[in-house]
């Protein structure tokens, strides 16, 4: 006789997949909001004042 297979096991192993999945997406979407933040825009580092009249 065959072994039953188990589908709630396989359901599970797949939601377990899938928030992990989701969790990762949302550090890595936080690391790159955080890197952006600290990064100064280019107005910022290019402005240069001249005062030399």
């Amino acid at each position: 006789m065959a072994k039953k297979p188990n589908y709630s096991f396989e359901k599970r192993q797949k939601e377990i997949a899938k928030k992990k999945k989701k969790e990762e997406k949302r550090l890595n979407k936080l690391e790159k909001s955080a890197e952006e933040d600290q990064t100064p825009s280019v107005d910022d580092a290019d402005t240069v004042i001249n005062s030399s009249d």
